[in-house]
């Protein structure tokens, strides 16, 4: 279980993930983004999410570059993930759309790449892609996100690599007890987006009620149930203090009754895209 910020879990093929990260998902790029980033890397976080659609990449490599400069922190201690959209779905596109996002970011590799959405037809020709980056050694390990088991499975029918991480949208509404089982089965890593159900939990009564007993906040009690359950999460922020909140979560435990009844608490609710039924 994770006991400081920069624990790491391993993903299947050796490479350390850290169960805790920044998302920066709908952030604009600009000067806010760049101090969000920065303020992560010297608060102690060590993973940052973005994607080429979130259209952010410039300003997320600056504040990686203005941090490493000034934290004199490794680019290798650092664990960067971007994904590749789903209008540049297919191998050479995909190819491209990987050297896109590492020039917007000032990145030499990318710690994870991953397959944005479950395109039909499309996402196995970017997984062949993402597998050829991965044996170049372009990339230390490659993922899917939004991908439901049946969408693995038949990626797994002609992968020559299974995905070392599936990122999903993951809350106490939206619990995926068997999308979880079955990764685990397979030893893919689950990470949560949108883990806070983008604030709509925040005043949340049995949560509240829990975040009292361990004089906690609603967001630091879904992120610790998160690492209860083995999956690594990523919440935004843009507010400083917001980002050190977030990440004061090593330092309690939640019961098992504790986490018996948030997983009550779910309603197979998605505030995002169901990844069986999208159209972008």
């Amino acid at each position: 279980m994770a006991k400081h910020l920069q624990d790491t879990t391993t993903l299947h093929n050796g490479i350390q993930m850290p169960w805790f990260g920044l998302g920066v998902f709908k952030v604009e790029e600009g000067e806010e983004l760049v101090h969000a980033v920065k303020s992560a890397i010297k608060q102690g976080y060590r993973s940052i999410d973005t994607a080429a659609i979130y259209d952010n990449e410039k300003s997320v490599g600056q504040g990686i570059h203005e941090a490493i400069v000034e934290t004199r922190i490794a680019r290798e201690d650092l664990f960067i993930t971007s994904k590749v959209w789903n209008a540049d779905l297919g191998y050479e596109s995909t190819l491209a759309a990987y050297e896109t996002s590492l020039n917007k970011l000032g990145l030499d590799y990318l710690d994870l790449y991953l397959i944005h959405w479950p395109v039909e037809g499309k996402y196995t020709e970017s997984w062949r892609a993402l597998e050829t980056l991965y044996k170049e050694g372009r990339v230390k390990a490659i993922g899917v996100s939004n991908f439901q088991i049946h969408h693995i499975e038949k990626l797994m029918k002609t992968a020559a690599i299974k995905p070392m991480v599936n990122q999903v949208e993951l809350h106490p509404q939206l619990t995926q007890n068997e999308l979880i089982s079955f990764c685990k089965e397979h030893g893919i890593q689950v990470e949560a987006w949108s883990p806070l159900m983008q604030g709509q939990l925040l005043d949340h009564p049995v949560l509240q009620e829990i975040a009292n007993k361990h004089n906690k906040s609603i967001a630091q009690i879904i992120l610790r149930w998160d690492l209860q359950h083995g999956i690594v999460t990523i919440p935004k922020s843009t507010k400083e203090h917001r980002i050190i909140e977030n990440s004061a979560v090593f330092d309690f435990e939640l019961s098992k009754e504790d986490i018996a009844r948030i997983d009550g608490l779910n309603q197979n609710h998605r505030v995002g895209p169901d990844p069986d039924n999208f159209d972008f």
